[in-house]
């Protein structure tokens, strides 16, 4: 009876190595496709800068940068105020 044990000139114990290291070329493929291909355009490489995501509303704009202390409570209300006239919110909290 031939075992990994007893090697008589077969393939012996380096036949475990090669499913190993195809095991880690797959692994080392599939990591590199989720960092940077499937991810999309949001890679390592975008912008750093654009921190703001498009399609911000102003008074999305407004009440971060109220709660960041950019701007005072009586900036905020006053600048609210302009929105609200400009944009026509209601609803919670907005003119009616």
């Amino acid at each position: 009876m031939n075992t990994l044990a007893n090697w008589d000139g077969g393939p012996g114990p380096w036949i475990l190595f090669f499913p190993l290291v195809w095991a880690a070329v797959v692994i080392g493929v599939v990591t590199v496709l989720r960092r940077t291909v499937w991810r999309g355009r949001r890679g390592p490489w975008s912008a750093v800068g654009d921190l703001r995501p498009s399609g911000d509303s102003p008074v999305a704009i407004l009440g971060r940068r109220f709660a960041s202390g950019e701007i005072d409570e009586d900036e905020y209300w006053r600048r609210l105020s302009v929105l609200d006239e400009q944009f026509g919110r209601t609803g919670k909290g907005g003119a009616a």
